[in-house]
């Protein structure tokens, strides 16, 4: 008999920080799910769907990204955002979650279950910032060419010609096979930054803001949690290699062993999700 799927509904929430939009499917214990730089909930609409027969599944939009509404003086680094999802998980009174992180996603993640242990049921990591790797070396001319003040343009490049986002130059290492990403796609992730001035600002602002101070200050803590903690990691990811999969099993008591997927990038999420959701299937259901 086949898994009973929800329908994916999306919301907005007032919280402290701003109006955070965010998608839900499913019922049951909490699964939180957090997106990273330049993404938005649409990364996580194949897990929402999958696994909404047995959470309730939620993607928010973080501070700077998608349809989340913020005020121009609200701050967006990745503590704040942290902060945020206590605001967002008190305003939908929820008390513990499955926290799932991607990319800068994932270093927020890793934030947040530091400073709040206690609404952390259990923890899931994919490739990541981690520790001092942040932002990652691979990373730094996007982030160089943000200071200088190319975001704009860069952003209207890539939806003008969607080849570019695809290109070896722009997103395409973030993906196993970036020629199957469609236009669609591009738009849903792209076109928010570009919606008012402020929203490029606030993008802007987002990434300049990275700093390795926020997870390195976090590791006695990180040190400390006793979460099951369960790491996926891509083994071709030019920004998060392997050896930041192992540190993070060192560091968190509660981590089983690195799942490995040979030959994948980043965005596995989204190019590999029958394969992830039947990891997070079985994390969440063995007790």
């Amino acid at each position: 008999m086949e898994n009973q799927k929800a329908a994916m509904t999306v919301h907005s929430i007032k919280t402290h920080s701003g109006h955070i939009s965010y998608a839900e499917a499913g019922s049951g214990p909490v699964a939180l799910f957090v997106h990273g730089v330049l993404m938005n909930k649409h990364l996580w609409r194949h897990q929402l769907a999958e696994l909404s027969d047995i959470r309730r599944c939620i993607a928010p939009d973080l501070l700077a990204h998608g349809d989340t509404e913020i005020s121009p003086d609200q701050e967006v680094s990745v503590t704040a955002n942290a902060f945020m999802l206590r605001e967002f998980l008190d305003a939908l009174k929820i008390d513990q979650v499955d926290l799932i992180g991607n990319d800068s996603g994932g270093g927020i993640a890793q934030i947040f279950a530091a400073l709040y242990p206690e609404r952390v049921r259990s923890l899931i990591l994919t490739n990541c910032d981690t520790h001092d790797n942040w932002p990652p070396e691979a990373f730094q001319p996007f982030v160089q060419m943000v200071r200088e003040g190319g975001l704009k343009a860069t952003l209207n490049a890539m939806l003008s010609d969607k080849s570019i986002y695809r290109s070896p130059g722009a997103l395409g290492p973030a993906y196993e096979h970036p020629e199957s990403v469609t236009d669609a796609d591009i738009e849903t992730y792209l076109r928010p930054f570009l919606r008012t001035e402020q929203r490029t600002k606030d993008l802007e602002r987002f990434i300049v803001a990275f700093d390795n101070k926020h997870t390195v200050q976090i590791e006695h803590k990180l040190r400390e949690l006793q979460a099951p903690t369960l790491i996926v990691w891509a083994s071709d990811d030019i920004y998060f290699p392997l050896k930041w999969a192992l540190w993070l099993q060192d560091a968190i008591p509660g981590a089983k062993q690195p799942v490995i997927l040979a030959g994948a990038r980043i965005f596995f999420p989204e190019e590999r999700p029958e394969l992830f959701s039947r990891y997070l299937r079985e994390h969440f259901t063995t007790p």
